[in-house]
C-alpha cells in the first residue's frame, strides 16, 4: 500500500469521525465549552500536598523554619491563581449559555477554599493519628504521610468535598478519580467522612456517594459502602437519592464485606470479613460470617 492510498484511508475516516450530527454517535456530543485541565488539578493538588505537608513534598528551601511562611505564601498565591481559572471552567463546564458572571464567582469560591485549608489540615492530622495508631507496620507520621495510600485517597476526597460544598461541578470528581486511579480506593467526593478515619491496605475500596462515616472509622481493603438499588424517573434514569450507609462513630469493617443501602451500621460495631449486609446493625454488634451463614 502506497502512501496516497494511507492518506486517502486517513482523510475518509477524518470524515467520518469530525461529523457531529451521526446517529451512531449520538452519546459522544462535541464539547466546545471551556473545560478543566486535568494537568492543571494534578499541579493543585501537589501545591495543596506541599501546603498542608510542608517538608515532605517540595524543596529543601522550602522546609526550612526560617522561610516556611515566604513559600506558603508563594505557594497559596499560585494554588489560588490555578483553582481560580479551574474553578471557572468548571463553571462553564457543559453550559448552553456564556457564563461571563462566573470569573467573580470563581475568585469568591477560591478565596472560600483557601479559607477552608487549615481545617482541612486539621482533619487530615487526625486521618494520620488514626492511620498510625491502627497500622503496627507504620513507624511513623512521616512513613504515613510519604507513603500510604489510604491517606493521599482520603487527602484527595477531603479537598474535593470542600470544592462540592461550594458548588463547582465536575471537578470534585475529576480529583478523587485522581486518587481512585493511583491506589484503587474509590471514594465519592461527595460522602461525608468525620475525623480520625483510617484505610487499612486500602486496595478496592469503593466508598458512594451518600456515604455517611462518622468519627474513629476504620475500614480496609475491599469494603464497599455501596448501593442495594436504584430509583428511577418517568425517563428511566436513576435518581440520586440517599441510598449508601450510615457508619456510626467507631466502627470497624474488614476486608471484602460489602454493606448496601441506606442503612446504619452503629456505633462501635466490628463488621467481620466478606459478608454481605443489607439490614441495619445495633450498636456495639459484632457481625462475623459464620453468624450471617447460619442466619443469626
Amino acid at each position: 500500500m502506497d502512501r496516497s492510498d494511507i492518506l486517502h484511508q486517513i482523510q475518509k475516516n477524518a470524515e467520518i469521525l469530525s461529523a457531529v450530527d451521526k446517529a451512531e454517535y449520538t452519546h459522544i456530543p462535541l464539547h466546545q465549552k471551556p473545560s478543566p485541565s486535568v494537568h492543571s488539578l494534578q499541579e493543585i493538588m501537589h501545591l495543596l500536598r506541599k501546603i498542608i505537608f510542608p517538608g515532605f513534598f517540595g524543596t529543601e528551601q522550602e522546609s526550612q523554619v526560617s522561610s516556611i511562611r515566604y513559600y506558603m505564601g508563594v505557594n497559596l498565591e499560585n494554588l489560588y491563581d490555578l483553582l481560580y481559572e479551574q474553578i471557572y471552567n468548571g463553571l462553564c463546564f457543559e453550559r448552553e449559555i456564556q457564563c461571563p458572571d462566573s470569573k467573580g464567582k470563581a475568585s469568591e469560591i477560591a478565596l472560600t477554599f483557601i479559607n477552608e485549608i487549615p481545617r482541612i489540615k486539621a482533619l487530615l492530622s487526625t486521618d494520620v493519628k488514626a492511620i498510625l495508631d491502627g497500622d503496627p507496620a507504620a513507624t511513623s507520621p512521616s512513613e504515613v504521610i510519604f507513603s500510604y495510600p489510604g491517606l493521599l485517597a482520603i487527602f484527595h476526597q477531603r479537598v474535593a468535598h470542600e470544592l462540592l460544598l461550594l458548588d463547582v461541578p465536575i471537578i470534585p470528581r475529576i480529583i478523587t478519580e485522581m486518587a481512585h486511579a493511583n491506589t484503587g480506593i474509590d471514594i465519592h467526593p461527595g460522602a461525608q467522612i468525620g475525623e480520625y478515619f483510617a484505610i487499612d491496605h486500602g486496595t478496592g475500596i469503593v466508598i458512594g456517594e451518600t456515604t455517611i462515616i462518622g468519627n474513629h472509622v476504620k475500614i480496609y481493603q475491599g469494603v464497599t459502602l455501596g448501593a442495594k438499588s436504584f430509583t428511577y424517573d418517568d425517563q428511566g434514569l436513576p435518581v440520586n437519592n440517599l441510598r449508601h450507609p450510615i457508619i456510626e462513630d467507631h466502627v470497624i469493617i474488614y476486608s471484602n464485606t460489602s454493606i448496601l443501602g441506606r442503612i446504619t451500621i452503629g456505633e462501635g460495631s466490628v463488621i467481620g470479613g466478606n459478608i454481605w449486609l443489607t439490614q441495619s446493625v445495633a450498636p456495639h454488634s459484632k457481625v462475623l460470617q459464620s453468624q450471617v451463614q447460619k442466619g443469626k
